[in-house]
């Protein structure tokens, strides 16, 4: 639900404003934002999977949800995160990885460092003129570049309900995250894939999901009052939702390019 920018929706302004909302709600952020499914990173890793050591870089880290995922793969995970209130609470939960501050315009690695670099619900908000020969950088020959985005599912009538319940006057009005990755001379070929992924929630813990949309996130005090009472009030309205837990569908959009 947290869709990323369609050209024709919101200003600029909006969307920078949107991409650095989070670091004030990053505590939030790690409790309630689902995690990735184990094959959706699978299939990201493949073309590099049998690299020994496989060597991988989070960027855009976050709160470390994705490299969570990843370290079941490989131990040898660097994630870089801008925000330091994201990259406080990455260190925090994953205290033995390394975690660098960094954007993805300005890699703080060396050359060809990396075997894979994955991103997850941020590939959106780059500056890929700067941040797609960044990558390319990092990468060895052959290298993978990945992004992945959960995605409520919302072809399920009850989660289609909650979209239009948790909009806003920022809300952009289409998902494009995935058309961001484009063939370029830097990664030729992009190929897609969908994995079907389910977070169990509650009432509550479904409204507070919500509440750490970007679009949520930069409204005024009344306005995100006013949204969440409604998120809230549909919930407890809704026989799928009304009572004790359970599972929110999601998709997991996956795209993966190889270093040209």
């Amino acid at each position: 639900m947290d869709s990323s920018p369609a050209s024709s929706d919101i200003s600029p302004e909006i969307v920078a404003l949107r991409a650095s909302s989070f670091g004030g709600q990053a505590a939030a952020y790690a409790a309630e934002r689902p995690d990735y499914p184990d094959a959706a990173v699978v299939w990201a890793l493949e073309p590099v999977s049998a690299r020994t050591p496989l060597r991988v870089l989070d960027l855009a880290a976050g709160t470390g949800k994705l490299t969570a995922g990843l370290l079941r793969h490989t131990t040898d995970v660097v994630a870089v995160e801008p925000d330091p209130a994201m990259l406080t609470e990455l260190r925090r939960g994953l205290p033995d990885t390394r975690a660098l501050a960094g954007t993805a315009e300005e890699i703080p690695l060396p050359d060809e460092s990396v075997d894979a670099v994955v991103i997850g619900q941020a590939l959106h908000w780059f500056d890929l003129d700067r941040a797609l020969p960044e990558m390319a950088r990092v990468l060895t020959r052959g290298g993978v570049l990945a992004g992945l985005w959960n995605l409520d599912d919302d072809n399920v009538p009850w989660v289609k309900g909650l979209k239009t319940a948790s909009g806003s006057r920022v809300s952009f009005s289409r998902w494009r995250g995935h058309a961001t990755l484009a063939p370029s001379p830097y990664f030729p070929a992009v190929e897609f894939g969908k994995f079907s992924h389910v977070q169990r929630r509650t009432a509550e813990s479904m409204a507070a999901t919500v509440g750490t949309h970007s679009h949520v996130l930069i409204l005024s005090d009344g306005e995100r009052t006013e949204l969440m009472n409604r998120v809230l009030g549909y919930l407890r309205a809704t026989p799928e939702t009304a009572s004790g837990e359970f599972e929110l569908p999601l998709v997991t959009v996956t795209a993966r390019a190889i270093r040209g």
